[in-house]
């Protein structure tokens, strides 16, 4: 007997608003790597994009737990000599909390062009705004 696949086109893709206040990064961030992944799905495939569209509002008010702020560091290289750019995560959720975010997720994904396509249907926003409102998202609860 063969194991069904689904086909692509028929792939039902959901939206979802995920709140970030008060919520543990790393908590979160499995959590939103696990539906972009669509491993909550019955039909789950590891080589197709099963996954649904996640959007994640306050991002500046994620949590991050012990003495996190201060001492994790977000690198970054110019690809110049003496190039090495460091940030604290405490500086990054200042100037760019929906790249905490992003980074988060994007670090559980699997490193391969499947996981760079399904981190395009994560959309962080700083605010509690969104500009997605035409899909209909459902609000998706995340325990912390």
């Amino acid at each position: 007997m063969k194991t069904p696949l689904p086909k692509v086109n028929e792939i039902e893709k959901k939206w979802y608003v995920v709140d970030a206040t008060d919520k543990v990064l790393g908590r979160l961030a499995t959590q939103i790597a696990l539906r972009l992944r669509g491993k909550h799905r019955p039909d789950f495939t590891p080589h197709l994009d099963t996954g649904d569209f996640i959007i994640v509002i306050n991002a500046e008010k994620v949590r991050l737990t012990g003495r996190k702020l201060d001492q994790k560091m977000y690198y970054k290289h110019s690809g110049y000599l003496g190039g090495l750019k460091s940030m604290t995560a405490r500086q990054m959720l200042e100037k760019k909390p929906e790249e905490v975010i992003r980074l988060a997720v994007r670090r559980m994904l699997p490193k391969n062009k499947l996981a760079r396509h399904q981190l395009k249907k994560l959309k962080v926003y700083r605010g509690g705004e969104h500009p997605h409102e035409a899909q209909t998202p459902e609000p998706l609860e995340i325990s912390a």
